[in-house]
């Protein structure tokens, strides 16, 4: 909940978050995930059962009741009009909603594996060492295979929702051009999308965080990271925002050229230290001052999503 670790934007260091905030982002994507498919399943879960192109002549005069008999022992939804088939858009729906899932997915993957690169190390997939080979030259490597492969799968689930957009796209009352492409769109992107749920599923029950080295990554930049809460703070002295903000711009980049801490050139800077005293400027510099409201989010984020699973 409340590890500091370093948020990048851009590839690029930008200031302090924690590691469950960034979990957090990840679990109530999830969540809503869930209240999306709650949503969306008596649109999609529906059958329909009014003859060759949907009148119910064949069925006889109580058509609609028979129809609402078959389906509600099937446990599936009664739709209103048809044609010979149900409206493909449920389909696109479903289809749709795997796709998100997956996407998701790969969004956390991706996340894992980048935090798992060598240069920056602060979490990665489980390996165990005594059943799994990383490479098979490079004896020293720990490869994120699952992440990787889910990863991959998860690029194909996303792939079907082209062909079941086409697919809705039927002659008059039916055709049979989405026939053949619907025994794969429907029951491989389903298998693959729990698939690829699983796998990630067992990739976050082993993570690992090392939260010594996010600590190390964020003390090598220098305390360039904590310039923006050194200039929300000026800003707090009264000092206009655009001056406070060219004040810090200013010190970072004389910092980033000289090599020297962030801290120690504002120690240096006459315009901050006429409004701060040395304790404050020691103060800001602590990465834990300026996570704002994280825990919070975290918090209500975590009780959601149980609320959720319950529901």
């Amino acid at each position: 909940r409340d590890t500091v670790m370093l948020g990048r934007t851009h590839g690029q260091a930008a200031v302090p978050i924690t590691f469950g905030l960034k979990v957090a982002v990840w679990l109530d994507e999830m969540r809503r995930h869930l209240i999306r498919l709650d949503q969306a399943t008596p649109r999609i879960v529906v059958g329909k059962f009014l003859g060759a192109v949907g009148t119910g002549a064949a069925q006889g005069e109580n058509a609609r009741e028979l129809q609402e008999l078959i389906l509600t022992h099937l446990g599936l939804g009664v739709p209103l009009a048809t044609t010979q088939v149900v409206g493909r858009d449920r389909y696109v729906e479903y289809i749709s909603w795997l796709a998100n899932v997956a996407t998701t997915v790969e969004k956390v993957l991706q996340e894992i594996r980048n935090l798992q690169r060598s240069e920056i190390a602060e979490a990665g997939e489980g390996f165990d060492v005594k059943k799994q080979v990383g490479s098979s030259t490079m004896a020293h490597k720990k490869n994120p295979i699952k992440s990787e492969n889910a990863s991959g799968l998860s690029r194909i689930v996303r792939s079907f929702i082209i062909p079941t957009y086409e697919n809705a796209l039927l002659w008059h009352e039916r055709d049979l051009a989405n026939s053949s492409s619907e025994r794969f769109t429907l029951s491989h992107s389903s298998i693959l999308c729990h698939d690829i749920m699983l796998k990630s599923s067992q990739v976050l029950t082993n993570l690992w965080v090392d939260a010594e080295r996010m600590m190390l990554n964020i003390e090598s930049q220098n305390g360039l990271v904590m310039a923006e809460k050194v200039m929300i703070d000026l800003v707090g002295k009264g000092v206009a925002r655009d001056e406070a903000h060219e004040i810090l711009r200013t010190a970072s980049f004389q910092a980033v050229e000289t090599g020297e801490h962030l801290k120690e050139i504002c120690l240096k800077t006459e315009k901050l230290m006429e409004v701060f005293s040395e304790d404050e400027m020691n103060s800001m510099f602590e990465p834990s001052s300026h996570l704002g409201v994280s825990g919070e989010i975290v918090d209500e984020a975590v009780a959601l999503a149980r609320d959720a699973i319950k529901g």
